[in-house]
């Protein structure tokens, strides 16, 4: 049969718990060489006995260098955490902060909108009505600037195309001058046009004379007789 488990506790004879600690320092000394051997690892163990005899052992990096070794090493990393702490309590705070902005920012928003208007007091309603006055006169006179500039920018156009305009009258009296000096036969092409359009031009011309003859003859006479209104009728 195996040998059954060993419960740890505190050895209450003395001698057995003297010689229990004397072989198991042993054994403790022995796996330390082993693992720095084994593992070309650093190795430093320190005793202390319930006496306070010191047993130690060592690597041949000595005890002194391991031990400045694991100060550095101890300091680096307690630096460390004490950053990290202090960030995660900075980032924390902001965090707060932050939140607590939008939510103001939010609010005031509503109060601006006109929403949530109850829980404000007669001294804020009026610091709000104070600031969307200041607010309106300052988009008036933004919007007044850009029609003033706009106003501006069309005047300018409107000049530009005048000058344009004046030079192509000028370069259009030029260009008549030379004209008139061309034959009107060969400055304006005989065009035929065809029997139907004709006639229907010529029924236009002949209403249209029609209809300014009878507008003259319902007009009221200021001077005349009834022998010039029968030449006109004759005529007609």
């Amino acid at each position: 049969m195996g040998r059954g488990r060993v419960t740890l506790k505190r050895i209450e004879n003395k001698i057995n718990r003297q010689v229990t600690f004397s072989k198991r320092r042993s054994g403790l000394l022995k796996k330390a060489h082993e693992i720095s051997v084994l593992c070309d690892a650093d190795v430093a163990l320190i005793i202390f006995s319930t006496k306070g005899k010191l047993c130690e052992f060592a690597t041949d990096a000595s005890m002194e260098r391991i031990l400045e070794r694991y100060e550095r090493y101890s300091c680096a990393e307690r630096k460390l955490n004490a950053t990290d702490h202090d960030s995660n309590g900075s980032w924390s705070l902001q965090h707060a902060k932050l939140k607590s902005r939008i939510e103001l920012l939010q609010k005031t928003q509503r109060h601006i909108m006109g929403e949530d208007l109850d829980s404000l007091s007669l001294k804020e309603l009026q610091n709000l009505e104070q600031q969307l006055d200041t607010a309106l006169k300052h988009v008036r006179v933004r919007k007044n600037q850009l029609m003033f500039e706009s106003i501006s920018l069309l005047q300018k156009k409107d000049k530009e195309l005048q000058n344009q305009n004046n030079l192509l009258s000028k370069k259009a009296g030029g260009n008549g001058a030379v004209e008139e000096e061309i034959p009107r036969e060969a400055a304006q092409p005989s065009i035929v046009l065809p029997p139907w359009m004709l006639q229907h031009m010529n029924h236009f011309l002949l209403a249209v004379t029609v209809g300014a003859r009878l507008r003259t003859m319902n007009q009221p006479y200021k001077q005349g007789n009834d022998a010039s209104r029968r030449r006109q009728l004759v005529w007609f």
